[in-house]
């Protein structure tokens, strides 16, 4: 009994003083006019100058320009606060745009309370361009087309709304992140990374990714809903000796010009032990799911469950490649995708949001489903169970209409069949993408450079019926079909 006794009384949490600061005191006006940036960070440095605490921000628009969170500060927005960035790019540094909220190397951070962060991105992205044109900016980008046909400033040219690298014990929860002009939130080698009820309002600009998370340890992303003209939630690796690794994505509800949720493109040191699980996806212009090496990373031990599409362009999409010539060709193994169901529709998912994604040649209800290895490097130990993709509409291919001349990566078909497998390009280098091989000889799954591949209770179905077969295998070892 006595252990017991023991055990309970230094189980007590330890009750101390904790600083917390409203901005006000420190001259922050909330009227959506004055520049509150230095009043704000003052306020920063005082708490964690004191040990930590908290930074409350009160109802009102509170104007301000780059901010610095600090350790063991926890910036709360109350119900009715409205953190409100610069439209200004001069605001955000200078060869490089900093994000909105920034932090390096530090310990115990957080974001948290019902208030907005809105970033502005419509405003600062013409305000770029502006400087663009008038000589006071420099962009590599600009006013070039893109492989899509769109003109965009560079991305370094663009702030984020957080960008959080190298920091420990980091907490984002329930704020509304509004309108970046480029990525908003990117969290870079974290460790114990907490993204709980985070919500997501951005379609101001391209390249507006919900989430990205690079190479961080120890991960729990749950109940967030992202609206995004990007990539929803988004696994990336940058450096070739980190990955992503012990994440959890969970109970989230995603919506995307992009894909739902994406490990790539950036994929140097890989991907590794991620659970995903009852996530909801809708009006998502490209794959519902889609797993990606092409930089050399190991993508492995992923287990995705509960997954629900409705309106989205592309069901799964699984790719190894290698686009990064000066390193072999990363690996993809011990996959298990388990309770998909997704509804490809006949028309473009994503039609009538701010910026959609591009019209391409193909119908997106055309594209199959897909897992794609390149020769002598195969997609290992992939299981499918218990999935549905209903394909809406009817499949008009390539060899039912006629191609402009030098059409873009396509080419004119006769027909595809079982006898046409070796047209279907291998294309290594290339960015991944589900219409990235163009017409394919299968219109529910594709399948090439495989070995281990289990399939069961996989229900595939058309609305209409096409000129091509449900699945196509071509280069698999180890095949089992089962109902």
């Amino acid at each position: 009994m006595a252990s017991i006794f023991l055990l309970a009384v230094t189980a007590q949490p330890v009750v101390a003083q904790v600083s917390r600061i409203d901005i006000r005191k420190f001259g922050a006006a909330g009227d959506g006019r004055r520049m509150n940036t230095l009043a704000i960070q003052r306020a920063i440095d005082r708490v964690a100058g004191a040990g930590g605490g908290v930074v409350e921000v009160g109802p009102g628009r509170w104007l301000t320009g780059v901010l610095t969170l600090k350790s063991g500060v926890e910036l709360h927005l109350e119900a009715g606060a409205v953190l409100v960035g610069s439209e200004r790019r001069a605001d955000y540094g200078g060869a490089r745009a900093s994000a909105l909220l920034v932090a390096e190397g530090q310990t115990k951070i957080g974001i948290t309370g019902s208030g907005t962060i809105d970033g502005r991105g419509r405003e600062v992205a013409a305000d770029v361009i502006r400087m663009i044109e008038a000589g006071q900016l420099k962009d590599p980008d600009w006013p070039r087309e893109n492989a899509w046909h769109q003109k965009r400033s560079n991305e370094s040219n663009r702030p984020g709304i957080i960008q959080f690298g190298h920091c420990t014990d980091v907490r984002v929860d329930s704020v509304l992140l509004k309108d970046a002009a480029c990525w908003v939130q990117t969290y870079t080698e974290c460790v114990q990374l907490k993204l709980e009820h985070v919500r997501v309002e951005s379609n101001a600009y391209w390249n507006n990714d919900g989430i990205n998370v690079v190479d961080c340890q120890d991960v729990l992303i749950r109940g967030c809903q992202i609206n995004a003209d990007d990539d929803g939630i988004c696994l990336k690796s940058s450096n070739k000796d980190k990955r992503c690794e012990q994440v959890v994505i969970e109970d989230c509800i995603v919506r995307s010009s992009a894909s739902g949720i994406k490990f790539g493109t950036a994929s140097h040191g890989g991907f590794r032990h991620i659970e995903i699980r009852r996530v909801k996806i809708y009006d998502t212009y490209r794959s519902a799911i889609a797993l990606e090496s092409v930089d050399g990373g190991i993508l492995e031990d992923v287990r995705v469950e509960d997954v629900v599409a409705n309106n989205t362009g592309n069901a799964l999409f699984v790719r190894l490649g290698h686009r990064n010539q000066q390193s072999p060709p990363g690996s993809i193994r011990d996959v298990v995708i388990k309770g998909l169901r997704v509804e490809i529709p006949a028309g473009k998912p994503d039609k009538g949001y701010e910026m959609e994604g591009p019209v391409v040649d193909l119908a997106h209800n055309f594209f199959p489903a897909s897992i794609v290895g390149i020769p002598g490097h195969p997609v290992e130990g992939i299981r499918l169970e218990d999935v549905e993709i209903d394909y809406k509409g009817a499949e008009i291919g390539l060899s039912a209409v006629v191609l402009p001349p030098k059409a873009e990566g396509r080419q004119r078909s006769d027909g595809w069949g079982l006898d046409s497998l070796q047209q279907v390009p291998e294309r290594e280098s290339d960015y991944p993408e589900f219409s990235m091989f163009g017409e394919l000889p299968a219109w529910g799954l594709y399948v090439r450079h495989v070995n281990g591949l289990e399939l069961r209770h996989v229900v595939l179905r058309r609305e209409q019926g096409g000129f091509r077969p449900a699945m196509v295998f071509d280069d698999v070892q180890r095949l089992s079909i089962d109902q």
